[in-house]
């Protein structure tokens, strides 16, 4: 993918050295699946829970032990794309990397604001929040173990960036597309929400059953995939793409799919637990919005998947 040279977005709130932004805030996000059995983000803890983690962590750090340090494979100390700083804080070592997601994004706004306004609508552009371990959105604590994911209720992407690491190292999906791919997933949302389609998804589920809601929100997840390969079009009529980019696209969809997921897991699939669509579906629903860069052609909700 040429992202280089090209336009950055200014969209970005970068809370990576920030160490006062953990905490606890409200359910309702959409994340990118990390491996760790998170999808649809659903209620926060309960206050007992709470309390008695807020215990152990007490207790803990009396002892010398900081669990915010070790947490996640110790990413909060020095994790892949970070450094100490002298005053044991922690700074961006990777420039690169923001520089790109950056780019990434702004291509995001370009396409989007270009769709809209030729339906006559206005694109409100999201933020993209990049975090180092843990943060607060509106939707609830974020955790470099959730993965990326979107919050309807900020209208903001959160993406810790050593996610990148993982998709490479433990989903076998690298390639710089296939990173662009996880942003333009959760933009996906983003316009799923100014369309109306999480809003009514969020009131509908209120009312279904765990198996009808996690048949929903396959079809949300899969729509989100279906805007991905919109933009993805896009950024191929730029000229930006490179050989080998859409088939690194299409491998990170794959690698990320419930069943390959589970199978990678615990060795089994449990299909009526499937809440972001299997690899065959994911991998297939980006290629339909890569092909025909229409939103016509991402209806989920009608007809099989």
């Amino acid at each position: 993918m040429e992202w280089k040279g090209r336009r950055q977005s200014d969209n970005i709130e970068d809370r990576r050295s920030d160490p006062s932004m953990g905490g606890l805030g409200r359910g309702g996000g959409f994340s990118f699946p990390s491996g760790g059995g998170m999808g649809r983000r659903g209620g926060g803890l309960s206050i007992g829970t709470i309390i008695f983690l807020v215990v152990i962590y007490l207790v803990l750090k009396a002892m010398g032990i900081d669990l915010l340090q070790i947490m996640d494979g110790g990413m909060t100390t020095g994790g892949p794309g970070y450094e100490q700083s002298e005053s044991g804080g922690q700074t961006p070592a990777n420039d690169e990397m923001t520089a790109f997601v950056r780019t990434v994004l702004a291509e995001t706004e370009d396409t989007w604001n270009g769709i809209f306004q030729s339906q006559g609508r206005q694109y409100e552009e999201p933020r993209l929040v990049l975090f180092s371990a843990q943060t607060q959105s509106a939707c609830g604590f974020a955790s470099a173990a959730t993965g990326p994911f979107y919050c309807p209720s900020d209208h903001k992407v959160y993406l810790d960036t050593a996610f990148f690491n993982q998709l490479s190292r433990q989903f076998g999906a690298s390639g710089d597309f296939a990173e662009a791919y996880v942003v333009a997933h959760e933009v996906g949302h983003h316009v799923q929400n100014l369309l109306g389609i999480l809003p009514k998804f969020n009131q509908a589920r209120q009312r279904m059953s765990e198996a009808d809601a996690n048949k929903m929100s396959v079809r949300v997840e899969l729509q989100a995939d279906c805007f991905a390969g919109i933009w993805g079009k896009f950024t191929e009529q730029k000229g930006i793409l490179e050989a080998g980019d859409l088939e690194e696209a299409l491998n990170a969809a794959q690698q990320i799919g419930d069943d390959t997921l589970q199978k990678r897991s615990q060795g089994y699939v449990v299909p009526e637990s499937f809440n972001h669509g299997t690899s065959e579906q994911r991998a297939r629903w980006f290629k339909r919005g890569f092909d025909s860069g229409q939103l016509s052609a991402c209806d989920t909700f009608s007809g099989p998947i």
